[in-house]
């Protein structure tokens, strides 16, 4: 590996201490990437945030977990470490669960029967592109998007246009220059659409425009 080279650091988060502690070497013999701790929950893992001096790059997150579960952990991460990103990591294949953790904020779902080969690329693509969507997680997306719809919400023009934006790879900034708005209106716009979708990230609202015809694909 090249000196000059960045490392990513990698949080893994499953009461499970054997399956953890293989994780941890797999992860270890991949360049670039190196395990900084385990946690056996989300109580432990907030404690070791706190008195840890690195913040990680990526957590891996299994969801069925004793004290204070992957749902609940997700979603302290977004609320209090959102530049980490976070991959749940579970035996949990069930449509639901899925759709929960990514609505939540993670950047993808894995399996733990995960390929050695296919977790490197996660990792890799994760850092990359800021999320890692693997063929399970494309199928629900779809599914989710050809479910009965429900009763669409009247929109205001400016809201529309920013939905529409949002769908777009364009961060919250560029998006209100384009719409010649300040980043705290376009934060406005956000929460607002936030609560009336009843979503929790950015992740829902793709999944609602494209769902209800907002925007095409």
């Amino acid at each position: 590996m090249n000196g000059n080279e960045k490392i990513n650091y990698v949080v893994i988060v499953d009461d499970h201490l054997l399956f953890a502690g293989s994780l941890e070497g797999l992860i270890n013999s991949y360049p670039n990437f190196k395990v900084l701790f385990h946690a056996k929950n989300g109580v432990d893992l907030k404690n070791k945030l706190t008195s840890e001096k690195r913040i990680p790059d990526i957590i891996l997150l299994d969801i069925n977990m004793p004290v204070m579960n992957g749902f609940e952990t997700m979603q302290f991460l977004t609320q209090n470490y959102s530049t980490i990103k976070v991959l749940a990591l579970s035996m949990d294949d069930e449509e639901k669960v899925i759709l929960k953790m990514l609505r939540f904020g993670a950047k993808g779902y894995l399996l733990k029967d995960i390929h050695p080969d296919n977790l490197k690329l996660a990792l890799e693509e994760v850092i990359l592109k800021g999320y890692y969507y693997s063929d399970k997680v494309s199928n629900t997306l779809l599914h989710a998007l050809n479910e009965p719809k429900k009763e669409k919400i009247i929109m205001k023009e400016n809201e529309l246009k920013f939905l529409e934006l949002a769908c777009t790879e364009m961060t919250y900034k560029e998006i209100a220059d384009i719409m010649n708005l300040s980043p705290k209106t376009i934060d406005g716009y956000r929460q607002e659409l936030f609560n009336r979708l009843n979503v929790k990230n950015r992740v829902g609202l793709v999944i609602y425009a494209l769902k209800n015809e907002f925007v095409k694909i």
